[in-house]
């Protein structure tokens, strides 16, 4: 099935609207669709998004198994790691569509806004993790924000 890139994105969009009106299909596959998954994959678009439980890329978009690659880390972070994965489905999957799914109350940016001094504190690469966050942050804007849910 090949769909363009606008046709993928709408896609995504009508699923997550099924989810949010809480009329998702959940399209499970039988255990005979499952097996066929195991020696080749087919997703139409690779997302980067959050490690956050909250935030399960599949069911958001209501997207059953090998519909679409996902690459989950704490703060949407782009590093070595994230990068090569997303790369991964460009070049071997042959994904025509990278999306970044943004959320709500990020922990990890959460944690990313503390002082340096704090940051210094954590484990060593999740300090460097947060720290990674926080550059990529903009913050004289986020100083005139205020959430109270956060």
């Amino acid at each position: 099935l090949s769909r363009t890139p606008a046709q993928v994105f709408e896609a995504l969009q009508r699923g997550n609207t099924r989810f949010w009106m809480n009329v998702a299909k959940r399209p499970e596959r039988s255990a005979f669709e499952r097996r066929a998954l195991i020696s080749k994959q087919f997703p139409s678009v690779a997302i980067l998004g959050c490690s956050d439980s909250r935030v399960p890329t599949e069911i958001v978009f209501d997207q059953g198994l090998g519909d679409i690659f996902v690459v989950r880390v704490a703060g949407n972070c782009l590093d070595t790691a994230t990068l090569a994965s997303l790369q991964f489905a460009v070049h071997h999957l042959k994904v025509k569509v990278l999306l970044v799914l943004g959320h709500e109350l990020c922990g990890a940016v959460k944690a990313a806004m503390l002082p340096h001094e704090t940051l210094e504190k954590e484990p060593l690469q999740l300090a460097e993790a947060l720290k990674n966050i926080k550059g990529g942050l903009d913050q004289d804007r986020l100083k005139h924000l205020h959430d109270s849910r956060a």
